[in-house]
């Protein structure tokens, strides 16, 4: 384990050994900074010797693998776990202002220019993850005099994976060449088939049913199937939904990860212009030659330039979570046809939501909290330690 240290301007300088560090907060001559990782400051001097240290980034859409190594140690390494709630939030939210705009409200004067999106324009779920890699970069500068940068950016050919033999302008003429609309498609696709009863049922009424619900799903045409509507109502009514599966993989994560690299990249090398790209092949090929495991932090050790064989005594975690609760009331209806608030106080006690906190010997987080000074505890993976600590506790 390495403590990391700052100079007198705040500069990073190369880590320490924990018994260094504590004699130097025993004797005053250094403060505590940062707990996690664990980070002091010099209250004195500015300089420092400093070696050639590199960080290695396995960039990706669900996890992160970050590893900060010199040619004979593993400095800081571990993984950062991204958010996968945003899409589903944002469909919730669109349903909620949905229902608002049908109930009698004030009169509003409809604007039409607020709808023009910004060159270089993200969704959401997108932008979220550009700057989960952008962040973890800058905090590692932060904590340690990086000479060198690595990043790995999978290239992915999505419609070659699903037809090989594509070339040439078949790039521009997708599934759906022809067809005015995706419903028409999967009609002429299903042969205009109820895909459950095969026509048993006689109805010549056709529907089309997402296989994994609109808000997680999409319309895409492999979640979409062809029912006739006495299928489609029962299937609905009886919950039978599980009786259909994708037949395809999604390839979201890879046409995410395919518009994420280069505003990775170009957003990096703005500020860090030694930054280095690779990719996925070649590190597979390191690990493999090293006889290492298959891990995110473990590959981003490979992308380093230095596959050490020893693991380091401390591997982080970091989790992203939302930072607000933006639904401004309760969908619950109180008496009297009211909607409670969904507002609370953002500390309780002089706690927040996500605090670290001890609770009767085991490190969790605070992920609820009532002004009665009950709270809510769990671990990073969300795993309740307790749904009602005392705050005396």
């Amino acid at each position: 384990m390495f403590v990391f240290v700052l100079n007198h301007h705040g500069e990073p300088l190369m880590p320490c050994k924990p018994s260094k560090a504590r004699k130097l907060l025993h004797n005053s001559k250094a403060k505590l900074v940062k707990q996690t990782p664990f980070t002091i400051q010099l209250l004195f001097g500015s300089s420092g010797y400093k070696q050639e240290i590199s960080l290695g980034v396995d960039a990706g859409t669900k996890h992160i693998g970050f590893s900060a190594t010199t040619s004979t140690k593993v400095l800081l390494e571990g993984e950062v776990q991204l958010r996968t709630d945003i899409q589903d939030l944002l469909a919730t939210r669109r349903a909620m202002r949905s229902a608002r705009r049908s109930r009698k409200t004030r009169y509003r004067q409809a604007r039409f220019l607020n709808r023009k999106k910004p060159k270089g324009w993200l969704a959401p779920s997108v932008q979220h993850k550009v700057d989960a890699h952008l962040k973890l970069i800058r905090m590692i500068h932060r904590l340690l005099p990086i000479k060198h940068l690595t990043i790995e950016v999978a290239q992915f050919d999505i419609q070659k994976i699903k037809s090989p033999d594509i070339s040439g302008d078949l790039y521009q003429k997708g599934d759906q060449l022809g067809f005015w609309n995706v419903r028409e498609y999967v009609f002429f696709r299903d042969k205009h088939i109820c895909q459950h009863c095969k026509g048993k049922s006689k109805d010549k009424i056709l529907n089309v049913h997402h296989i994994e619900s609109r808000r997680t799903g999409g319309d895409a045409p492999d979640n979409l199937l062809t029912l006739c509507e006495t299928c489609h109502k029962k299937i609905h009514k009886e919950k039978l939904e599980h009786l259909f599966q994708r037949k395809s993989r999604s390839f979201r994560d890879a046409s995410q990860m395919t518009v994420m690299r280069w505003f990775i990249y170009n957003a990096v090398k703005e500020t860090y212009p030694y930054v280095k790209l690779t990719y996925g092949f070649l590190t597979k090929n390191i690990r493999i030659q090293n006889g290492l495991e298959k891990r995110h932090a473990v590959d981003a050790r490979c992308i380093s330039g230095n596959p050490l064989p020893e693991e380091p005594k401390v591997s982080y975690l970091f989790r992203q979570v939302r930072a607000n609760n933006r639904q401004l009331h309760k969908m619950t209806i109180g008496k009297k046809g009211k909607r409670k608030a969904n507002k609370a106080e953002r500390f309780v006690h002089g706690y927040q939501l996500f605090d670290k906190v001890h609770y009767e010997g085991q490190t969790c987080f605070v992920f609820g909290r009532r002004k009665t000074g009950y709270f809510d505890l769990r671990t990073l993976q969300g795993v309740r330690v307790h749904k009602s600590a005392s705050i005396r506790n």
